[in-house]
């Protein structure tokens, strides 16, 4: 059961002059490239000291204020420069963010309950929302700016609490001296969350405190985006050398560099420290770190996930990373390299981690400029019968359709590959035909593709609607962003229908159809009950389509839990009955 202080159930969008955001085209985009989860809705009300766009992983207090999950993008560009803020945004159009999945409906008996215990949130801010679970004593509080009455309310139930999330909440290292107390006074708090707040070294140096007294059992620290400099890493040492219950620390999107993460790596290589996932994306790293990180693996042989996305490596020193990876004792399952300067010539190496490290299931190398001949030479380390590969992300790598047959060889044989991006790669037509022979191969185990501004065609449309119709394990299909148009939603749309087809998230924004492809749409949601989420945004459906889907959407047959509608124009009176559909059957959730 959760309590939760919530904000209005429709916020309003962001007056355009308020904050300078991508162009509709880059949103579109990045809602495209979102993974299982919806899309980005702005907040009521922008606050003045907000920090450059971040993308919030809305597992639960956002969902509260919005139920549908949404993924928020927030801020302005002044506290960045453009360069990194596009960086991001160009990150976001690809890479899936942990998103949380819709709960269980409750029962009357709970939501009453819920009612009883529930409070809400009188304070300013628009665009807040929190959790407390009375039975894991969870706080979980988003976007919301700090009074002291409210902060004053809160260190009350945090002492209790076992998990607290305060990203986005204006926070200042003023609050982090209650902080360290409260970690000092509150054995039971094993996780501590604070995205996106001004903290600064000093805020970090006062929580350190309470993290080294004998009393602190904290297991996970996230001080992502919280203006930290190289100075903070010495107190974090301490920290990593002195208490041997972290096993996650997530400071990302910090200013640490080289030689401050040289520092936290003295601390990794504590025998005490037993750390276990380590995340250093955007940390102005260059090449001089990799020498300490290798130090590092060496002696951490718990070190299970690493992440170094987005930090100017280069071919070189990746080389050096993955050989100290294989020589390394420790079991790494996940390791991310998007965006840092990867080319063909640091995928041989990267091969071998693969053929090397049967723990590692899951690798990102997107947004590297690795081409056909890198591709191959990484199928060649993930076709070892040792590499047991379950995620692979490989956007805007510069693949063409050279790239699948190797692609599809490996989808048709490598059974612990469940989930694969291909995102922003030229495949076409002829690629996307291959790969849809191997989805047919028995074999193939994969569950998700991501397929996503591929140059494809209606031409293609055939081969998939055979492959859904032969895959029984495929789940998601994200084909947004091609030009499909009505014919080819048609003939995919027989491939739905088949009894073997099991997809449950299905993504077709941005496909070129009208409401001519509607009246078969509606039929796949009312009759395929697998079918959960349906993305058709930024297509010309009018009011003619979009009554259409709200038809089948009534029908009980029908199990799609999200439509996703996002820049589609209809009539007042379609969207009154967009709303009472909403009202009559409330767990459907209609984002638009």
């Amino acid at each position: 059961m959760k309590f939760s202080f919530q904000a209005s159930h429709r916020p309003q969008p962001i007056p355009e002059e308020t904050v300078k955001y991508p162009t509709s085209k880059s949103l579109q985009q990045i809602r495209s490239g979102s993974p299982r989860k919806n899309w980005i809705r702005e907040g009521d009300k922008l606050q003045d000291e907000w920090k450059w766009p971040q993308v919030v992983s809305c597992c639960g207090p956002i969902s509260t204020l919005n139920p549908c999950n949404v993924l928020v993008i927030k801020g302005n560009f002044r506290k960045r420069e453009n360069q990194r803020t596009l960086s991001l945004v160009k990150l976001m159009l690809h890479r899936p963010l942990q998103t949380g999945r819709q709960t269980r409906p409750q029962s009357e008996a709970e939501d009453e309950e819920e009612k009883q215990g529930c409070e809400k949130d009188s304070s300013d801010s628009t665009f807040s929302a929190g959790l407390i679970s009375a039975v894991k004593m969870e706080l979980d509080i988003q976007c919301e700016e700090m009074s002291p009455s409210r902060w004053a309310e809160l260190l009350t139930t945090m002492k209790s609490c076992k998990t607290i999330r305060l990203d986005d909440c204006n926070l200042s290292s003023s609050n982090c001296e209650d902080l360290s107390s409260i970690i000092n006074t509150n054995p039971s708090l094993t996780e501590l969350k604070l995205n996106n707040n001004e903290l600064g070294d000093e805020g970090v140096e006062y929580l350190c405190k309470g993290l080294l007294t004998p009393s602190c059992s904290l297991q996970k620290l996230w001080l992502q985006n919280c203006n930290l400099t190289s100075a903070s890493c010495e107190t974090l040492r301490s920290v990593l050398s002195a208490q041997p219950s972290l096993t996650e620390l997530h400071v990302g999107d910090n200013r640490l560099g080289t030689a401050g993460v040289k520092v936290l790596c003295q601390g990794i290589m504590n025998p005490s420290c037993k750390l276990q996932k380590l995340q250093l994306e955007y940390c102005e790293l260059t090449a001089d770190i990799v020498e300490a990180l290798n130090a590092a693996l060496q002696s951490k042989p718990t070190l299970k996930e690493l992440s170094l996305s987005n930090n100017t490596l280069g071919d070189t020193a990746v080389k050096q990373l993955c050989q100290g990876l294989v020589e390394a004792s420790c079991n790494l399952e996940l390791l991310h390299l998007e965006n840092c300067g990867i080319t063909s010539n640091s995928c041989t190496e990267i091969s071998a981690v693969l053929r090397n490290k049967s723990s590692l299931m899951d690798l990102s190398v997107g947004d590297n400029k690795i081409g056909d001949s890198g591709l191959a030479l990484l199928c060649q380390g993930m076709m070892h019968p040792s590499c047991k590969i379950q995620k692979l992300w490989l956007w805007d790598c510069d693949l063409t359709s050279a790239s699948c047959k190797d692609l599809s060889r490996l989808i048709s044989t490598k059974e612990t590959l469940t989930e694969i991006s291909l995102i922003d790669n030229n495949l076409r037509d002829s690629g996307m035909e291959m790969l849809c022979q191997a989805l047919k191969d028995p074999k193939s185990k994969l569950q998700e593709l991501w397929v996503r501004e591929c140059g494809l065609t209606t031409a293609c449309c055939k081969a998939v609607s055979s492959a859904l119709s032969t895959n029984k394990h495929l789940k998601v299909l994200h084909m947004g962003e091609n030009k499909l148009g009505d014919a080819g939603v048609e003939i995919l749309c027989e491939g739905l229908m088949h009894p073997n087809c099991n997809i449950q998230s299905l993504w077709l924004g941005n496909c070129d159809l009208t409401a001519g492809c509607c009246a078969t749409l509606a039929t796949v949601m009312a009759t395929k009950q697998c079918l959960t989420e349906l993305d058709l945004s930024y297509n010309p459906l009018d009011d003619e389509g979009i009554r259409k889907i709200c038809e089948a959407l009534r029908k009980p047959s029908c199990n799609v839990q999200q439509l996703i509608l996002y820049d589609i124009l209809w009539s007042s009176a379609v969207d009154d009955e967009l709303r009472a559909l909403e009202e009559s059957k409330p767990e459907v959730k209609i984002i638009s």
